[in-house]
């Protein structure tokens, strides 16, 4: 007998966000991104990339736009 397949987005499952270095935030997990007006987008995949240079021309999903304009940020949040 065949085993059920699993739901990848069961309850208690959470998401993480991580921002890499240089990079974008990667978000891993049950998101839902939305539209300031509410309305969802559709992400297409489970693993998503966000922009946070502001240079991607697919926004809010990073394109890599951010190596051509040596875009630096640390991983860690800064001190204030």
């Amino acid at each position: 007998m065949d085993q059920p397949v699993e739901d990848p987005y069961e309850v208690g499952e959470r998401a993480t966000v991580t921002p890499y270095e240089n990079g974008p935030l990667i978000v891993r997990g049950p998101v839902e991104l939305l539209t300031q007006d509410g309305q969802r987008i559709e992400a297409g995949r489970k693993t998503i990339a966000l922009c946070r240079c502001g240079r991607s021309a697919a926004k809010p999903f990073c394109d890599g736009s951010h190596k051509v304009f040596s875009f630096r940020a640390t991983s860690k949040p800064e001190s204030t």
